[in-house]
């Protein structure tokens, strides 16, 4: 392809360069070295529809690098991102910027999975039989209802006063198993498919991975004609990628679910005139059934094996099934009476046809568990490989597929994420990060702390990074592997400095945004994080000049796909310590330690408390896959460097 008498990669250039349109109409741009070569292997890639992977080092402008060659290119192209964050950025943000900067005539639209967008027809079912709300949930139900009114779009994000996670949501957005496609009554006024017709129509469309993955394993109705009609796709954030198709080409049965099955027949059938005592009758038997199995399956919570055969687990999922099966079965006269009681009526022969599949014999490259909360159950399987599934995804439409993120390699290792994506034969590209690392940051690994087992490691952690939290007056992130060593940390810090030297923000006190927002206003704050904090986190300027990580990451073996990951490997005749733990506790390691610098003029330290990045011989590999930030020992020397890195007017 070419754009007028340049190739895409030659116009990409030129629309980056020192005199291009962005330096022109965007203000703060400069051109970048990796940025240009990034942007070039990208629109490569488009032209000739191949898969490339590139790793893109903090500041290197990725987003602009594929998506100018993605608007240049005057074809279908689709961005997912990792998180409804960047999306929302891209959409309202960048692209617009870019957009007006290149004179770039491209329509552009944003869609997001059905559960940010109003279902008209079960609000009025949630209208019609509020019975199993609570309190707290008629009073988000008429917000709801009184926003409905005016909304355009029906995305969920425009309501104030409803929590993300309100079990509300649930009674008033479809999910693939209950929407009632073009036999719904309110199909005409439907958001989402509004939503989805704006999509086919557009020339770049941004999606998230969910979205993109339930095309991919689903090839749902409705958003299935959107990836064929691409000619490429750009995946955004893709180390992501991997553990979120491993979840779509697995099975799911939850109780929760099957809980809202029942609740939605009981409210097709009262509307529909339709419910009796047959029908009440067969659903409470259902519904003590998912009670029993979850007795069965004992106390506590967390993922534990499959039930042994013959047990009394197996047996209560047994009667799950069996009472499914019946409930079908009193639904089949009902056949044609509305739509909704069709489309409940398929979601039971669904549910059965699942429990069929997760009870019967298990493939080798399968792995099954259950997962259990106080009151509820899941049954779960999924591919102990996903890549070769999603690249005979990929392969079935013939687009460019190009993956970019910040960590996608150990040192110029890439091995990793390619067999996880199935992308073996891709090209590879890493450009460097433009920061001046050896100037501005500094790595320190405390010496003599014990070891990460050691019972009294957290406290020591703490008391070796207070002397740099006063250096530093503050302004620092302590990430952590676990929450109970988050709970432990608060505690020492709360006892240590009580609430006036550093404000203390504390993971799951308050929601993430508001966290960071307070977090960048105060200056001297000190925010405690774990899993989410390590990715996605971006703090630019002397608002963060100390991160503390605790232990290297090393997963946990717990989680059944990488115990059936691990297993597979040794059983091949693999190292699963050398070959998968250590590299994916260095990409994590790379995450975390990614959130000190955001922007040139960033400068701080990094402090690694476990000792074993410096006693341990593969602590090479966690070294050899960071930026190069000079190692540093000595506490008073890191002391002296965070003083000097203090914003005006802080007070050590």
């Amino acid at each position: 392809m070419t754009t007028g008498s340049f190739s895409l990669a030659e116009s990409c250039r030129n629309a980056l360069a020192s005199d291009g349109p962005l330096a022109q109409g965007l203000t703060g741009f400069a051109p970048r070295d990796g940025q240009l070569a990034m942007a070039g292997a990208v629109a490569d890639a488009i032209e000739r529809r191949s898969h490339l992977l590139v790793e893109a080092g903090t500041g290197t402008g990725k987003t602009y690098a594929y998506l100018v060659p993605a608007l240049l290119s005057g074809q279908r192209v689709v961005v997912s991102t990792g998180t409804r964050n960047l999306q929302d950025q891209l959409f309202a943000r960048d692209l617009p910027a870019l957009t007006r900067a290149m004179g770039a005539p491209v329509e552009v639209a944003l869609l997001k999975g059905r559960a940010n967008y109003l279902c008209v027809h079960r609000l009025d079912l949630a209208r019609e039989d509020p019975a199993e709300l609570t309190r707290t949930g008629l009073r988000e139900l008429a917000r709801i209802v009184s926003w409905s009114e005016t909304t355009r779009t029906g995305d969920v994000a425009e309501v104030t006063g409803v929590p993300e996670d309100s079990m509300t949501w649930s009674r008033v957005t479809s999910t693939t198993d209950n929407c009632l496609g073009s036999a719904c009554p309110q199909w005409q006024d439907c958001h989402l498919v509004r939503a989805r017709r704006d999509a086919l129509r557009a020339d770049l469309v941004v999606v998230n991975h969910h979205l993109l993955m339930a095309d991919l394993a689903l090839k749902e109705e409705g958003f299935g004609d959107l990836l064929p009609a691409a000619d490429a796709v750009i995946v955004d954030e893709a180390h992501q990628l991997a553990d979120v198709a491993t979840r779509f080409f697995g099975t799911t049965v939850g109780s929760r679910q099957v809980r809202q099955l029942t609740g939605d027949l009981r409210a097709e059938s009262l509307q529909a005139g339709a419910w009796d005592s047959g029908l009440e009758s067969d659903v409470r038997r259902l519904e003590k059934a998912l009670d029993d199995a979850r007795l069965a399956m004992g106390e506590g919570t967390g993922r534990r094996a499959w039930p042994d055969p013959g047990g009394e687990p197996e047996r209560a999922l047994e009667v799950v099934a069996d009472e499914a099966i019946a409930l079908a079965g009193r639904l089949e006269p009902l056949e044609g009476l509305t739509a909704g009681l069709d489309g409940i009526r398929r979601r039971v022969e669904q549910l059965v046809e699942r429990m069929s599949r997760l009870t019967g014999p298990m493939d080798h490259d399968h792995v099954r568990w259950v997962e259990t909360w106080p009151r509820s159950f899941a049954l779960q399987s999924a591919p102990v490989d996903a890549g070769p599934m999603l690249a005979a995804s990929m392969n079935e439409r013939p687009a460019a597929w190009i993956f970019t993120s910040a960590t996608l390699a150990v040192g110029d290792d890439f091995s990793l994420l390619q067999g996880r994506l199935g992308l073996h034969d891709a090209d590879v590209l890493s450009v460097g990060s433009p920061f001046d690392y050896a100037a501005r940051s500094c790595l320190h690994a405390p010496p003599g702390l014990p070891e990460p087992a050691s019972r009294e490691f957290t406290h020591r952690a703490l008391a070796a990074a207070a002397p740099l939290l006063e250096a530093s007056a503050g302004g620092a992130f302590f990430l952590f592997t676990s929450h109970r060593a988050l709970r432990e940390a608060a505690d020492w810090f709360r006892s240590r400095f009580g609430d006036e030297r550093f404000p203390l923000l504390v993971q799951g006190t308050e929601p993430r945004d508001v966290l960071l927002r307070r977090f960048r206003d105060s200056g001297s704050a000190v925010l405690l994080g774990t899993g989410s904090f390590w990715e996605g986190v971006d703090v630019r300027g002397p608002a963060l000049r100390l991160v503390v990580i605790d232990r290297l990451p090393f997963a946990v073996p717990d989680d059944p796909v990488l115990e059936a990951r691990l297993a597979r490997a040794r059983e091949e005749g693999g190292n699963p310590f050398r070959d998968i733990q250590l590299p994916e506790a260095a990409l994590a390691l790379k995450q975390g330690v990614g959130r000190l610098m955001r922007d040139v003029g960033d400068r701080g330290v990094v402090v690694i408390s476990d000792p074993r990045l410096i006693s341990k011989s593969y602590g090479r590999v966690f070294l050899g896959a960071l930026p190069p930030m000079p190692l540093e020992r000595d506490p008073a020397v890191v002391a002296a460097f965070l003083a000097a890195a203090q914003p005006p007017g802080a007070v050590a």
